[in-house]
Order: structure tokens, then C-alpha cells, then sequence
């Protein structure tokens, strides 16, 4: 029997009974993550930015309680409205700020709000110097000084280094030097593989093999901040929710950029602020959101509530004229205000690409990579004189300074390492109302240094001066530029070579591959006889020839050299090829045949090609020509000599050994330079002692 009331389970089914939950982020954008994609949406990007960097380093220097106020100035005893940079504050440290400090007020000012403040003056250049220093009358010598801010060059790059230390060697290490004062890093791969460690649950490959599935809940349902400051969520998002893996990266990331602060603090004494999120304009953002000395984080649910609280001429590269043109269209500053425009409103008023790029950036949106190198492509030196400057001797003292101002900061650019160097310097000139400029390259192939600069300046110089109306000086800049890349991979000679054991493995090695070598009991090598004659004179004469010979004079008895003559005889052929031994010469085998003088109009000999000479034994090659077997190091001339007989039978047999042919002129020897024998007719040529006539043919 049925019952009439409808059945109503007690537990209702779920869809996802007993299936794991899954992220919503998949294989393939993990895979991302160590590759530093710009796409991933796990990406990771930190903003570290020095507090009040000029400050800092100042008191650091001075060894001053960091609670103590401090003001970095550049000034005039009697201030004067056109120095204005030498009456102001370039820099307020925070404790000096709780006063209401700020860099747009006067020092006069300054003093009655925090009597107990510091004023430090920076380093400066003197005139005729070659180095900065810190002078206590600075302030009142602009005539004769320069402000330096290679102090604070000097401590950044200490910072950089300090902070590529704590990071893991490159490729992963991904580090942008954005200016003296903060660093961009990117976290993604370093992130990646400590989720590995952590979660080896992420270690297997991808279900079905397919990076479009889902990776697995994170199972953290908590996450311990460590009194970072949390930007807020956005409003359809609760801290209830559990974290999914773009959370967990943010934690990550926040603990490398803990540690990271507290080395430099700890190794340094430099405090800093840090901003972390997805891509380097949010970063950026946050790392000004606390100061100082405090992280913030925007996690990917806080972006839109974090970017609605700012004008968007914060934004970087939305202030200046593009900023002014939005306001001019929409009427509002604020990024919240701006949201709730269209693209195609902003196509339509600010273009399509300016539109598209707006709409993706008051949201959030920047795909920039963090450039591990951020090229300089010029830097610049300049002094304005009041009073003007009317020498040479003047000018010369100042481009000393503005050499040694631009060669420090080469050398923070890789100079000495050859990594970029500049290829030409530039000089401008300013006399009254008239800007000239001279420029000259920089010799290539040399190291670049002080004096090669000041050198090329001074020439340069010395071209303006020589144009006329040079003096009174109001301005004089120096600049270097057209940065190029220095070469890599290149070994010094000593990368070619080898030394010690690694050397005698390979002499051994060479020994027993020719098998023309062996060792004495001393490890002494047999040597190869060496013959007393060389190559020439082995090929033309057994006593030598003189310098200076006509066509017609050659080597003593050429008889020997009949090849048919000494194949005939065993005895002289093996007399032949018997080893030298002591003072005995080396003769090399050569031939001549007597039918091939008897029957030469009949036979025309043809030169033999290379492989008439036919390997018999290790070190001996057979001469099918004159079958004579001879000495491997004397083919090359024995195969010469065949082909010049070969030459002068040819001549004789066309009729034209009268005559000297282009042949012929190829093979003569030279003549000598006595003119009276030279004009001699071959009859009344005489032969002297030691030399003989070798009839070719």
C-alpha cells in the first residue's frame, strides 16, 4: 500500500557528494607561475621603496638615534629667489615629518616648526676637485660647487646588492632597479617552487593529462598574515571565504618580502616599505599605502576597493597632460567615478588605444614585465654659473668634475665589467642666448676611463672655443650616449690552452693516434730527423743553390735526379731511403728518364694529379711515376717536381723552347741583380764552383 504524502529526503543529495572540491585556477596557470608569466593571474610582484632614502642615509652616515628629526638641504647663506635649489629640503625623515615637515617649506620655516632639527648639507662637488666630499661651507659657495648624489648611489647599490643576496640566484631571481630608491621584484617562480614543497599535491600531472583542469583546493582554511597591513575586500567578498591558491601565492610572497626588509635592515641599518600584488602598478600603489617600514598587500579580491579609493593621477603614467585631458572630458579625478564609464565612451573621447589602455588600468590591468636590466641611454652632467664663467681654465676645472660625476655612474652601469659602454660623448654651450653642442665618438676596443673622458671633453672644448664667442659661460653640460651592449662569451687566450696533467693526457693522446712517436725510458720523445737543407734547395740541389741563378742554372750532378736512372739501380734506391744519422744530409728522391728526353717530340708528359703518390707504410709514400718509395715530408715537393718536368717537356715538344712562356715565367728562379750577367747570353754565362745545369727535357 502507498503512502499519499510525497517524500521529502533527510539529506539532500549534493551535486558534489563525494568529489573534492576544485580551485578555480587549472594546471596550466600554476605551469605559468615558473615562468613568470605576465598573464598568470597567480602572479606575484613586490615594490620595495626606501623611507625617506636621502634621510636615511644621512643619518646612517652621521650615526645618528633613528627617532632623532633630520632634513637634508642644499642652500645659501643669503638665499636668493634664482637658487632656489640651493634653499630647499631635498628630504624630511619621518620623525622630523610628525612636526608637519614637508619639502615645500622654507628653512627658516622649518626651523621654528622643529627647533631641534638637523639640516645636513649633501656632498658636493669644489671646483678643481676630483673627488666629492662633504664641506661645511657648502651653502655658501654655489659659485664654485656642484651638489653629488653619488653618496646615495653608493648606498643603493649596496641595497640592490643585498636584496639580489637574499633571493635565489637567477633565473629565478628577478630584479628591476626602478630608480635609487626602490626595486621591483618578481616573485612568480620563487613562489612556485615553494607551493611544490609545501603542497606536493601539486606535484602531479594534471588529471586526463589536460592543463585545462582544475588544480585542487588549497588546505589551509586560515591564513596568518604576520601584521601585515590587508587592503580591504571587495564588496561581494568576506573574509569567510576560504583562500583559494592566489591567496596562498600573497602569503608567499609576503614572507620572501619579510625577509628581504629584515636583512637590509639588519646588514644595513636602512629601513623600507613594500607593496605586494599582482602586477607592478598595484605594487607600486601599495607600497605607499603604510609608511614606513610596514608591507602592504592587495590581494586579488581587494584590487577594485584599492583602486577606487585613489585619484588616477596617481597612477603612474596617468598624471600630465593625458591626466589633464581626462579631467577635462569627465570632469572627475577619482578612479571610482571613472569605473562607471564605458570603453566606448573612453575610445571615443580619448582614442582607441589610449581608451582601451584607461579602461584596463583604473582597473587594475598591467601586464608590464619586470626588466631585470633597465637600459640608460645617456647621462648627463651640467653646472648653470652666476656668476658666469669666462676662462678656459675655468671650463676645464668643471669638465674634470663632470668626468668624474658620469664615470661613477658608469661604473654602476657595468663599465668596468664590460657590460654596456657609451660610444659618444656630447658637449653644449651656452654663451648668451646661443646653445652650441660638439660631440666626438669614443675610440672603440680600449677601456673606458677618467682620463679618456676628460680628454675628449677638453677637445671638444676646445672646438667651441675656436669658433669664436665662447666666454661669458652662463651653462655647460657634458653627456655621454648610444649605450651598446658589451661583447659576452669572449675567452682570453689562456681559455685556449692547456696545462699540467690535462696537457700531457693530450700529447699522449696525439702520440698514439699518428703512431709516429715514442717515449725513451725518460719520457723523452724520438725526434723526427730534421734535414740540414731546406724545402727549396732539397728540391732543386743536393749542395744548395745559390741566390740569383738564371732558368738555366740549377743543383749540381742532375743526373740524380732521373728517376728511371735510380729505380734501375736497387742499390742506389736503397741507398737513398737509408735514415741520416748524424751530420749526414737528408736527400730528397727526385727523377729523370731518359726516353722521356729521346721520345719527347713523339710523348707529351701530363702533370700527375695527387694521388700518383700512393701510401705504403707509416711515414713512406710509392710514386707510381718514378716508382720510388719516399720519405711522407718530401711529397709535396717530390710531386712539384714532377709537374715542372712535366711543364718543360711540354714547351720543347710545341716548338717553343726558345721562347719563355707564362709557364715557364711562373716557375723561373729569380735573377740576380748584378745587370752584367743578367744581360749575358746563356753561352757566356759561366757556371761557378758548386752550381750545375739542369736541362728540363
Amino acid at each position: 500500500m502507498s503512502s499519499s504524502q510525497q517524500f521529502i529526503p533527510s539529506s539532500p543529495l549534493s551535486p558534489t557528494a563525494g568529489h573534492p572540491r576544485k580551485s578555480r585556477f587549472t594546471f596550466k596557470q600554476l605551469s605559468q607561475l615558473a615562468l613568470s608569466s605576465t598573464t598568470s593571474p597567480l602572479r606575484v610582484i613586490a615594490h620595495i621603496d626606501l623611507d625617506a632614502f636621502y634621510a636615511q642615509c644621512e643619518g646612517v652616515r652621521l650615526g645618528l638615534a633613528e627617532d632623532q628629526p633630520l632634513a637634508v638641504q642644499v642652500l645659501r647663506k643669503k638665499p636668493v629667489p634664482v637658487y632656489p635649489q640651493w634653499q630647499g629640503l631635498i628630504a624630511i625623515n619621518y620623525p622630523a615629518r610628525k612636526y608637519g615637515l614637508s619639502r615645500h617649506i622654507t628653512i627658516t620655516e622649518a626651523k621654528k616648526l622643529c627647533p631641534n632639527l638637523i639640516m645636513q648639507h649633501v656632498a658636493t662637488w669644489k671646483e678643481g676637485d676630483a673627488k666629492w666630499a662633504y664641506h661645511e661651507d657648502a651653502f655658501a659657495q654655489i659659485a664654485t660647487h656642484k651638489v653629488s648624489l653619488d653618496p646615495y648611489r653608493l648606498e643603493s647599490r649596496r641595497i640592490l646588492a643585498c636584496i639580489k643576496d637574499v633571493l635565489p640566484p637567477s633565473p629565478v631571481q628577478k630584479v628591476e632597479k626602478a630608480s635609487v630608491d626602490e626595486v621591483f621584484l618578481d616573485l612568480s617562480a620563487q613562489i612556485h617552487s615553494i607551493l611544490l614543497e609545501r603542497y606536493p599535491e601539486l606535484n602531479g600531472p594534471a588529471p586526463y593529462d589536460d592543463p585545462t583542469e582544475c588544480l585542487p583546493r588549497p588546505p589551509t582554511t586560515a591564513l596568518d598574515w604576520n601584521t601585515d597591513a590587508l587592503v580591504d575586500l571587495d564588496q561581494n567578498e568576506t573574509e569567510d571565504d576560504d583562500p583559494d591558491w592566489d591567496d596562498i601565492t600573497m602569503l608567499v610572497g609576503s614572507e620572501i618580502v619579510r625577509s628581504v626588509r629584515a636583512a637590509i635592515r639588519e646588514r644595513l641599518k636602512y629601513t623600507c616599505s613594500a607593496g605586494i600584488a599582482r602586477n607592478k602598478m598595484i605594487a607600486k600603489l601599495g607600497s605607499a599605502h603604510k609608511k614606513p617600514n610596514q608591507q602592504t598587500i592587495v590581494r586579488n579580491r581587494a584590487v577594485q576597493q584599492f583602486m577606487g579609493s585613489f585619484k588616477f593621477t596617481k597612477i603612474r603614467n596617468l598624471g600630465g597632460k593625458l591626466g589633464e585631458d581626462v579631467v577635462s572630458k569627465f570632469g572627475t579625478e577619482q578612479v571610482q567615478e571613472l569605473l562607471n564609464v564605458s570603453l566606448g565612451q573612453l575610445k571615443s573621447k580619448l582614442g582607441d588605444d589610449t581608451g582601451s589602455w584607461v579602461y584596463e588600468i583604473i582597473r587594475g590591468e598591467d601586464t608590464n614585465e619586470v626588466n631585470s636590466r633597465t637600459q640608460i641611454k645617456s647621462m648627463l652632467s651640467a653646472k648653470s654659473f652666476r656668476p658666469t664663467i669666462n676662462s678656459y681654465d675655468q671650463a676645464v676645472k668643471w669638465l674634470r668634475i663632470f668626468v668624474a660625476d658620469i664615470f661613477a655612474r658608469l661604473v654602476e652601469e657595468g663599465i668596468l665589467e664590460n657590460k654596456r659602454r657609451p660610444k659618444t660623448v656630447n658637449l653644449h654651450h651656452r654663451q648668451g642666448g646661443q646653445m652650441r653642442s660638439r660631440q666626438a665618438p669614443i675610440p672603440s676596443g680600449r677601456p673606458i676611463d677618467e682620463n679618456v673622458l676628460y680628454n675628449i671633453a677638453k677637445t671638444l672644448l676646445g672646438q667651441v672655443i675656436v669658433d669664436g664667442r665662447a666666454w661669458p659661460c652662463a651653462n655647460l653640460q657634458l653627456s655621454v650616449g648610444g649605450f651598446e651592449e658589451g661583447p659576452t662569451g669572449n675567452r682570453g687566450i689562456g681559455g685556449f690552452l692547456v696545462r699540467g696533467d690535462e696537457a700531457k693526457a693530450v700529447k699522449h693522446s696525439l702520440q698514439d693516434s699518428d703512431g709516429t712517436a715514442s717515449d725513451h725510458g725518460d719520457g723523452r720523445p724520438d725526434k723526427r730527423p730534421k734535414s740540414e737543407q731546406g724545402a727549396i734547395q732539397r728540391f732543386l740541389s743536393r749542395k744548395g743553390t745559390s741566390h740569383g741563378e738564371s732558368d738555366e742554372e740549377v743543383s749540381a750532378d742532375h743526373s740524380d735526379m732521373d728517376p728511371m736512372k735510380r729505380s734501375s739501380s736497387p742499390a742506389h734506391t736503397s741507398s737513398h731511403m737509408q735514415r741520416p744519422e748524424g751530420g749526414e744530409k737528408h736527400h730528397v728522391p727526385s727523377c729523370k728518364g731518359d726516353s722521356a728526353r729521346s721520345n719527347a717530340a713523339e710523348e707529351i708528359p701530363v702533370p700527375k694529379a695527387p694521388d700518383a703518390m700512393e701510401k705504403t707504410a707509416s711515414g713512406t709514400y710509392f710514386c707510381k711515376n718514378c716508382h720510388t718509395t719516399l720519405q711522407s715530408d718530401t711529397k709535396n715537393e717530390h710531386e712539384d717536381w714532377h709537374f715542372a718536368k712535366s711543364i718543360a717537356a711540354t714547351e720543347k715538344a710545341t716548338g717553343s723552347g726558345g721562347t719563355t712562356s707564362a709557364s715557364q715565367a711562373r716557375i723561373k728562379a729569380p735573377k740576380k741583380i748584378n745587370s752584367s750577367r743578367s744581360n749575358a747570353t746563356p753561352a757566356q754565362r759561366r757556371i761557378e764552383k758548386g752550381q750545375s745545369r739542369l736541362a728540363f727535357g
